[in-house]
């Protein structure tokens, strides 16, 4: 049976009455101060009733106290089940909890903090493939490996000796394995940016300054002709670079290359667009202009210099 049904059903008389055995419990588990009025009952089963009351807590308004009652069947005293503080339909409840990793937003991190990487993050991927172990036929045999850690232990023991246990602290890569050859061709990192990862950092980088933003619009010049630009490595140069001009918003910040600003490198020296030229007046001149029509259709010239005036 549902627990809509079981609600809905008529209160057992004999524990519905049973609202000083509910206060009294409520008072002792709150206190007086913390009880209010007695809001209703509710079926919660066959000869069980909870007891609803008004909290006087400030920090919980809209809560209230839920004591449960229940009697056997067939017997005549009710007796207590339990006592719990429980939210009502308007009750000022925290919000949903979120997980850190999706609470964790730009500049969050500050001196100190540790930002741990899941394994399968999306945004690397290996920095070198292969196995770690060295080739069958490899130089770097099983005695030989034996060896030098027997050396190594040997070092250690005669180190200073450290809080962090030996086994804690990272070791060079096995000669002849796949991570040594990288090491030594420069390719230390264990993972690099994904395709994904450079992805969603272009976009990012795209949307704070990029080639939309109020103050690209308005800039003489783009950053690709800018002297304060520094460009990047990989394949992000075709796209972004950095920009090194102190006096731009934009300094120390990646910058897409189509990007700009007022401080562009050669703002002063660009040409302006071309102004057409005033209009010329000629004030020397006295234009005769006609004052009235000539009935036959043409015009009478002014015959003196009170009418060239414009006076009659």
């Amino acid at each position: 049976m549902s627990a809509a049904t079981m609600r809905s059903r008529t209160p057992d008389r004999m524990c519905a009455e049973a609202v000083e055995l509910a206060l009294a419990a409520a008072v002792e588990a709150a206190g007086e101060d913390s009880v209010g009025e007695h809001l209703g009952a509710v079926a919660e089963g066959d000869r069980v009733v909870t007891h609803l009351f008004a909290c006087r807590e400030p920090a919980y308004r809209g809560w209230r106290w839920a004591v449960t009652v229940a009697r056997a069947s067939r017997a005549k005293v009710v007796t207590l089940d339990e006592t719990v503080l429980l939210p009502g339909p308007e009750a000022l409840l925290a919000p949903e909890w979120v997980p850190w990793s999706e609470r964790l937003r730009p500049g969050d991190l500050g001196p100190g903090d540790l930002l741990p990487t899941e394994a399968d993050d999306l945004r690397l991927e290996p920095g070198f493939s292969g196995e770690d172990e060295p080739p069958p036929n490899s130089a770097v045999s099983a005695e030989a490996e034996y060896a030098r850690n027997v050396a190594e232990l040997a070092e250690a023991e005669d180190a200073e000796v450290s809080a962090v246990p030996p086994s804690a602290l990272p070791g060079p890569p096995a000669r002849g394995s796949i991570a040594a050859v990288a090491e030594e061709l420069g390719m230390r990192r264990a993972r690099v940016l994904s395709r994904y990862g450079l992805h969603t950092a272009a976009d990012r980088w795209e949307e704070g300054y990029g080639p939309k933003t109020p103050i690209a619009q308005a800039a003489p010049a783009s950053c690709v002709t800018c002297g304060f630009l520094v460009p990047l490595a990989g394949s992000l140069r075709q796209a972004f670079g950095i920009c090194a001009n102190e006096f731009s918003p934009a300094d120390g910040h990646v910058v897409s290359l189509a990007f700009g600003c007022g401080g562009h490198s050669e703002a002063a020296v660009m040409p302006k667009p071309p102004r057409p030229a005033p209009p010329v007046i000629d004030e020397t001149q006295v234009d005769p202009l006609p004052l009235r029509p000539d009935r036959a259709g043409g015009s009478v010239e002014p015959t003196g210099p009170e009418e060239e005036l414009g006076h009659s």
